[in-house]
């Protein structure tokens, strides 16, 4: 048995580093923890693979156009969607990206397919971006909560607490992350959504 998971989104999602040329994806240290679940577990008939599809630079607006594309057509059990620092970046509406994710969010489900819905992690060094991130959070968490869906607090689990700024540790240039913090990313969206999720529905699965 094949289960597969996409992770969908912008540069957050490639695992894009500044001037570095290898990318360090969330999804690669993802497959690291869902490989582990397999052994531990001894279940030798399922087989897990995560597909990164994300862009470099994606608009929600542009993850919605290619949304048939990349995910309903690939049919994986569940997506990742992480999506929305770039619209915040150029100011967009913050009803117009909700929008934008929950209309994945819908056809994700339309088409019985999982989704795990991610918040957009937080940013350093320029303040103003901050309470706009917190506000689309918000209503990314509220939504999940009114329509039973999994929602991965990322801003969270990376900011700091005080400050609400992304932690230092998990930055390499202020908006995207470094190693650690894709690991870290990897980490909450294994261990809050996907693992729930396989006890739920796969650990039953025979040998």
């Amino acid at each position: 048995m094949l289960l597969t998971i996409i992770a969908f989104g912008d540069s957050l999602t490639t695992g894009f580093i500044p001037t570095r040329l290898a990318h360090q994806p969330y999804s690669r240290f993802l497959q690291q923890h869902l490989d582990r679940f397999l052994e531990q577990r001894s279940l030798t008939k399922l087989r897990i693979k995560v597909l990164n599809r994300g862009v470099n630079g994606n608009l929600t607006s542009d993850m919605l156009l290619r949304f048939r594309w990349d995910v309903l057509n690939a049919q994986p059990q569940y997506v990742i969607i992480l999506g929305g620092t770039n619209d915040l970046g150029w100011g967009l509406p913050i009803d117009e990206i909700f929008d934008n994710l929950t209309a994945m969010y819908t056809r994700s489900q339309e088409n019985s397919i999982i989704p795990v819905c991610c918040t957009v992690p937080s940013i350093l060094s320029w303040d103003t971006g901050i309470q706009p991130r917190i506000q689309l959070n918000t209503r990314i968490q509220t939504y999940c909560c009114q329509n039973h869906l999994r929602c991965v607090d990322l801003f969270t689990q990376t900011s700091n607490p005080h400050t609400r700024e992304l932690r230092g540790e998990y930055s390499s240039d202020g908006l995207h992350l470094n190693e650690q913090g894709y690991q870290k990313m990897a980490d909450s969206i294994y261990y809050d959504a996907i693992h729930p999720l396989l006890i739920e529905n796969h650990e039953t699965t025979s040998n």
